[in-house]
């Protein structure tokens, strides 16, 4: 089952709209969508080895760029669309908590969140609900976002062609083992939120 969906993400990320696909996800992950932009990013720079740091520029601004929108949900639009998205996601009991750990240590919360399986768009929103400053929201975010997919492309571009057959040969566990990634980042986004 998992060989037939690893064939079509890297048949699509060969596709010419693969790097419009690639920024979509990032910017969408970076504000509402669950998915992170990983998914995509990893099989075009195993498609593309040589690519992969144009992959991980792309994944960056337009990761960024959702950011910003999820800052804007925060600052604009938290009684409505902020509250809604984070009890979507099971995060509203402990958000209060989060801001307050938020505003004290914001610089390192962006940081620190931005590389980890934790869900980017909890940091976009707590940053426009306590006001963060733009300024440094944004610079903090291009340096922790491009950290992480600059961080997969340098390996992608590195060991690609090694590490393309070895997971095509164990796709299912490596389709499992970044939905257990995936799903881990959740939990610890709701213990520590």
């Amino acid at each position: 089952m998992f060989q037939s969906y690893y064939d079509r993400f890297t048949a699509l990320s060969r596709s010419k709209n693969a790097p419009y696909v690639l920024a979509a996800v990032s910017f969408a992950e970076s504000s509402f969508f669950p998915i992170p932009p990983d998914v995509m990013l990893i099989p075009m720079a195993l498609a593309e080895p040589k690519r992969a740091w144009t992959y991980a520029g792309i994944c960056t601004a337009a990761s960024v760029l959702g950011g910003l929108l999820g800052y804007a949900i925060g600052a604009l639009l938290y009684d409505s669309l902020g509250v809604w998205l984070l009890h979507f996601y099971g995060y509203t009991s402990k958000f209060e908590q989060f801001r307050v750990w938020y505003q004290q240590y914001g610089a390192a919360v962006i940081l620190i969140k931005g590389l980890l399986p934790i869900p980017y768009k909890l940091v976009t929103i707590a940053s426009g609900v306590a006001g963060y400053n733009l300024f440094w929201f944004v610079v903090l975010s291009f340096i922790t976002r491009g950290a992480r997919f600059y961080a997969e492309a340098g390996i992608f571009n590195r060991w690609g062609g090694t590490l393309g057959p070895l997971i095509r040969d164990n796709v299912t566990a490596v389709v499992l083992g970044s939905i257990a990634f995936i799903v881990f980042g959740f939990y610890i986004a709701a213990k520590i939120a």
